[in-house]
């Protein structure tokens, strides 16, 4: 049998080799490239010489290579370019992503599969877990990867009938050059990132390159929600369908109530998809069901597998009850937007916040400050929301840490305040934690140490 090759005659130099790294370059070599590594850890150029993989500094020296594939996580203009990211933009060639890898190597091999893209500042991660959960219940090849679970270049080679349904940030959307999606979403923008894009507009015109390369007969989803996608509409050149969580859309999907429909009646009460709360997951699963039925499905399919999702770890995440109060791990919310739709999405909460907090701070947050009962403040940037809070009169304390603050929120809960302990911390993880899922994990084991005589 004659080996796949797609890349052969291709030099590649790949900086940077951690969770998508090292497998992006096994498999380039192994598709034929010839893949020169490099990473600034020495442990990554290591790990990199194990696995037989030729190792050196494309920074240092003429750039010879065809193209630079990049790391997601390492910038190539701003804040500040890394050195081989210098080098590849001085010798004109391009910087590439895993997933630009993939679709290339997926049409090499004659495959017709469909590729969705799906991004926006929050909620991309459901909306790609849930259009895979709809599609595997309907009996319908999906493979979920990208920016959410397994990297681009780990996931296999399937045939015409199959779908990558990729979670694509922005990070990764600036360095695409030929791919198509065949249905994309963009579900919503609010400001983040914005070091790494410079302001606004730039992080805006990296989102919306999830468009980019789409023909008219292309699905283009878009949500309605904010401003700033609304604002995107030129954009789109495929076929546009508008999303909402809160408001109609002609010839869109919205949530109108609890009922999710669109022009030809409802799809499904959503107070029956419990995973789902909230007009945020409303306007996710209007994306997820907008691709969905463009991708084969029946209206009763896709209700079906609404109603039977399961939810994702860290995002609205019910992980105890004590005594009638629900403590729900909301951890990847790590900015204020994010935190809103949790606020959102409950009457009364205590609500655990605080980290490193985003340009801005929780200001925004001020409608939905009448909501908390008490707030209790960990991290970094507590006394920053402190004087927040204090501006709004809404009761709060400092605990510092989420150990100290978690037995204040459950108490203040049993006292009567909410029956809602709410971890939407509204800031970034790495003042405290190696990422928003340590924090939620570590939320999840002191909820389940609580004492159990007072479990419900």
């Amino acid at each position: 049998m004659t080996a796949f090759t797609p890349f052969s005659g291709e030099s590649i130099a790949l900086v940077g080799l951690g969770r998508a790294g090292l497998p992006a370059a096994r498999q380039l070599a192994a598709w034929g490239a010839e893949v020169t590594c490099w990473d600034d850890r020495p442990e990554g150029r290591a790990a990199a010489e194990a696995a037989g993989l030729a190792v050196a500094n494309p920074a240092e020296g003429r750039f010879r290579w065809d193209a630079l594939l990049l790391s997601p996580g390492i910038p190539h203009l701003l804040p500040r370019a890394h050195p081989a990211a210098a080098a590849a933009r001085a010798a004109g060639r391009p910087i590439l992503c895993d997933v630009e890898y993939l679709y290339r190597a997926v049409r090499a091999a004659g495959s017709a599969a469909r590729f969705v893209g799906i991004t926006g500042t929050n909620g991309k991660s459901t909306t790609t877990a849930l259009l895979h959960h709809l599609l595997t219940r309907a009996g319908i090849a999906s493979q979920a990867g990208g920016n959410l679970g397994p990297a681009a270049l780990s996931l296999n080679i399937w045939g015409s009938e199959s779908v990558y349904t990729l979670e694509m940030s922005s990070y990764m959307l600036e360095r695409l050059v030929t791919i198509r999606f065949n249905e994309a979403v963009m579900l919503n923008l609010s400001p983040d990132h914005l070091d790494r894009h410079g302001d606004m507009a730039g992080y805006a015109a990296a989102k919306r390159r999830v468009f980019a390369g789409q023909q008219p007969g292309d699905l283009a989803v878009l949500g309605m929600d904010d401003a700033a996608s609304r604002a995107l509409r030129p954009a789109v050149s495929g076929r546009l369908v508008p999303i909402s969580g809160e408001t109609p859309q002609l010839g869109g999907i919205w949530a109108e109530g609890p009922l999710l429909r669109d022009d030809a009646g409802p799809l499904l009460d959503l107070r029956e998809a419990a995973s789902l709360p909230g007009s945020h997951n409303a306007q996710n699963a209007a994306a997820a069901a907008a691709c969905a039925l463009d991708l084969g499905l029946s209206r009763a399919a896709v209700a079906e597998a609404l109603r039977s999702y399961p939810g994702l770890p860290h995002r609205q995440e019910r992980v105890g009850e004590i005594r009638g109060v629900s403590f729900v791990n909301d951890s990847k919310a790590t900015n204020a937007d994010s935190a809103a739709r949790a606020l959102a999405s409950y009457d009364r909460v205590v609500w655990i916040a605080g980290g490193e907090a985003k340009e801005g701070g929780i200001e925004s947050l001020a409608p939905w400050f009448p909501r908390i009962a008490r707030a209790v403040l960990i991290g970094r940037d507590a006394p920053a929301l402190a004087a927040t809070l204090a501006a709004h009169g809404v009761p709060h304390e400092i605990a510092g840490t989420l150990e100290a603050a978690l037995p204040l929120a459950a108490a203040a809960a049993a006292g009567g305040a909410a029956p809602v302990v709410l971890l939407s911390p509204a800031c970034a993880s790495w003042d405290q934690f190696t990422g928003y899922d340590a924090r939620g994990d570590r939320f999840r084991a002191l909820v389940a140490g609580l004492p159990q005589e007072r479990a419900a």
